[in-house]
This record gives C-alpha cells, structure tokens and sequence, in this order.
C-alpha cells in the first residue's frame, strides 16, 4: 500500500520522504490518502511533502484541526521550604477562597473575627472563616471553630437549622466558609452556612461536531496492564474497526485527555516488584510511548502525571520528568501539563473554547473516608460525588491531610478559580459520569485489572472504559472494550 501511495503523488510530480510517508500512514486511512492524491492538480516543478503540508493538504478539504491552550501549568522551580512557607500558604489560600465568596451579595459585609469579638450585644454579623475545628455538642448541634489573620471565635450551628447544619455535617478542616447570624462577642450563631461553590454559568455547546475522549490510570509496566484492550481502543479511536457509523463518530474525536498514572512506577506499594512486567522506569515510559505513538496525530493528547508516575508525589504535580519520560515527549501531538491543570480546548473564531480542569485524584480517597453523603452514597463508586465536593470547596484537597502539597507562600494553586466547563479525574480506577450546574465531571476508568494490593483494600476498578464528550451537544457516551 505505502508503495501505491507514493506512486499517486508522483504522479502529480508530489514526493514524499520516508519520514512524511509515515506521518501520513499513522494519521490517516489509506483511502483518505489515495482520495487526497487524486485531488491534487499536478505540479508544474517538484514538490517534497513535509508534515505541516501534509496537515494542510487535509485542513483545505474542511477537516477541523484540535486547539489547545494551556491557561494553567504549574512550573514553579523546587526550593526549600520551612515552616513559615505553610503559614504564608493557608493564608494566602484563605485570601483567595475569601475573595471568591464576597463576591457573594450575602458575604459584602463581612467582618473580621477580632472586630466581632468586640461586639457587646446579640448584633447581626458576617463572617468569612477557616474552619480549624468541628465538634459535635452534648445536644447533637455542631461547634465550629472559626480563623482568620485576625483570630478565631465559636460557631455554633443549631441540628433545628436544617440547611446549615447538614451543610456543617458535609465539612472537614481547613475550608473556608462564610457565616450569616448573631454575635455577642464570644460565640457566632449561625443562620447560614455559605460555601465557596461555582455559580450557575453558560452550559457551552460548541459550533462543531468534535468531540474529546478522557482516559487515565494505563499503569504500563504492570503485568495486569490490559495490552489488548488498549490495542482495542487504539484501533477504534482510529476508525479501523466497528460500524460505518461507530468509525465515522471515532473520527470526530480531535482530543485525548489522559489523567494521570500513565505508567505503574517503581516502588509504589508493598511488593509491587512481583506484579511488575517491566522494573525499570524509563522502559516503562518508553513502551507507553509505543501505544500513544499508535493512536492518529490529528488527534491533541493532553497528558498530566499522578501518583505513580516518576514525579513527586506532591501537589501540584510537575509535568513529567523528561530524565525518565523522554519518549512522551517524543510524541508530536502530545502536550505535557502538570497535576492538576487547566486546559482551553477547541477555541475558534466567535467561540471562547471549553475551559477543562484535570486532576488525577489523590485527595479522592481521603474524602470517601470523611465525608459522609459520599461514603453512604456509593464510595469508590462515585468519584463524581467527590468532584461536586470540591467543586463546592472551590479547592482540590481542602483538608492539610488530604494530600500532600508544595506550600506555596504567594498563591494557592489547588483552589479552583475557574469555573471549569469540563473536569476530569482519574485514580480510582471506575468510571463515574455526571454533571453539577454547568460542569461535566468524569472519573476515568482504567487499563489495569485488580491488583492484589487494590484487593486487600476492597477496590473494585472497572476497566477498559473510554467517555466521550460531543463538544457541540454536550452529550456525554461510554465505549467499553472489555467484551
């Protein structure tokens, strides 16, 4: 076939090099090609075809190329931090979160904590507080323990106040909140429990007929990574199997967001040397590579590291380290962005573009713990009930225990300032699509089956699922390749 290629653009005096003709065989059919070729006008002087010709010969027939913008990418220098660093970082954190909620109408009157302790009578008072602790009294109300730059002051929250108190139920420490109700100078009674939470916005639709798929957790290297499931996927992410029908929506898709655990790492958890299929890091990333360098390069791939990857563990995560992961970088269609990250897809002329928050989820397992409506409600089943969470909490890992984190004295990088169209997560390994105001929130699946340290802990991953969003109806689809 690649013989018959080459012998259709002679004939219209257009050469193609080895390099070019492999471009053009991994991107595109051979149909596609040879209708191409056909199309051209035959060239009065020779013409040598590069990859961005290549691109343009497809693009003047109609074609939509992918559009990608990194509005947000950690990539702050590492440096030593001291104890001082977590202090400037909490408050710095406790500015940004204070300024998202005064924009409230409810909040503009807010006071400081030692202004309120000042107070001699029962006045109406509002607050913008951390939460530093949270107690529940012999009565059955919630004693909060709020904190600003200025001091801290009781909170109280009565079981008969049914919003604030179920509200007050849902938090753990270090959020930031704002309170309406009475202060006597010693103790706040609460009336109304505010989060930061994201405003009802426009539910984008796109102009065109594209559309992005979200994947995570490959975890190559691992002797229960699904090879030929993925090799599955590759296939029908390039048009080559299924249906007229399922090929051609294959094809709308323009965008690859990949969150997190590309690879299973090195040393990652107990014994994890004898599931193992590959042991050394740089293999790893190197045979991950081979895969993602398979799927068509009109497709924009969007990659972000997690936990197993070879990066600190610590948030916000660097991209990852090209020491190791050079053959990632290798790939021409890929964009390599920290954890988290905020992405722009598919900005085009009258139109802003999707804004796309991804997190891999290392705070997930913590908030499936602690909080109750999650825990009660489906667990590990439901990443998309932590994604509300946070999204309310305007923060990806609110709690100091959560996760672990860089102390950034001048800004905090995981509060969500942006109110994402789109948010995508990974870790947990199970597949949980819903929507919250005007987000689409998706936890990925994975690539990996049960390992023994996922039994001992009682997870159950659901693999080898691939959601799909249209970018112009929003309608969010499913693909499974495990049958």
């Amino acid at each position: 076939m690649s013989a018959d290629i080459v012998s259709a653009f002679m004939q219209k005096n257009v050469f193609l090099n080895p390099s070019a003709l492999g471009y053009l065989m991994k991107s595109r059919k051979a149909g596609e090609i040879m209708q191409a070729a056909s199309s051209l006008e035959r060239k009065n002087a020779p013409v040598f075809l590069d990859n961005t010709m290549i691109d343009a010969l497809f693009v003047s027939s109609g074609e939509l190329k992918p559009v990608v913008s990194v509005i947000k990418s950690y990539n702050e220098e590492p440096k030593k931090r001291e104890v001082g660093h977590f202090v400037s970082y909490m408050r710095a954190r406790y500015d940004q979160l204070r300024d998202i909620l005064m924009n409230r109408m409810d909040l503009q009157s807010a006071i400081s904590i030692k202004r309120a302790t000042e107070k001699k009578t029962m006045e109406k008072t509002v607050l913008v507080g951390m939460v530093f602790n949270k107690e529940e009294t012999k009565n059955g109300n919630f004693c909060l323990t709020l904190e600003d730059p200025s001091g801290h002051m009781k909170a109280i929250v009565r079981k008969d106040n049914k919003h604030a108190f179920e509200a007050a139920n849902e938090l753990t420490m270090d959020e930031v909140i704002g309170v309406t109700g009475r202060c006597n100078g010693e103790v706040f009674f609460v009336n109304e429990l505010l989060l930061p939470d994201i405003p009802v916005a426009e539910f984008k639709k796109g102009p065109d007929d594209v559309c992005a798929a979200f994947i995570s957790d490959l975890h190559v290297g691992s002797k229960m990574f699904l090879k030929d499931k993925f090799l599955k996927f590759v296939s029908w992410i390039n048009g080559e199997t299924g249906a007229e029908e399922q090929k051609k929506e294959a094809k709308k898709i323009k965008y690859l967001f990949i969150a997190g655990d590309l690879v299973d790492g090195i040393g990652i958890y107990p014994e994890q040397d004898n599931e193992l299929e590959i042991k050394d890091i740089v293999e790893q990333y190197h045979e991950c590579a081979k895969y993602l360098s398979m799927i068509r390069q009109d497709i924009s791939i969007i990659i972000c590291g997690g936990n197993h990857d070879a990066i600190r563990i610590s948030e916000p995560q660097p991209v990852l380290e090209k020491t190791y992961a050079a053959a990632i970088y290798a790939l021409p269609n890929a964009t390599l962005v920290s954890n988290p990250a905020l992405i722009n897809i598919h900005a085009v002329k009258g139109f802003p573009g999707f804004n796309v928050v991804m997190y891999h989820g290392y705070s997930f397992d913590y908030y499936i713990s602690n909080v109750e409506s999650i825990r009660h409600n489906g667990g590990y089943d439901r990443g998309d009930l932590v994604m509300k969470h946070l999204l309310q909490k305007r923060h990806l890992c609110p709690t100091h225990t959560s996760s672990l984190y860089i102390p950034d004295e001048k800004h905090d990088p995981l509060v969500i300032e942006k109110v994402p169209d789109i948010f995508i997560t990974g870790h947990i390994h199970k597949t949980a699509i819903s929507a919250y105001k005007s987000t689409t929130l998706i936890s990925g699946s994975c690539w990996q089956s049960k390992t023994t340290f996922q039994e001992k802990v009682g997870h159950n991953p659901e693999p080898a699922r691939v959601p799909v969003v249209n970018l112009k109806t929003r309608e969010v689809k499913v693909v499974k390749f495990m049958a």
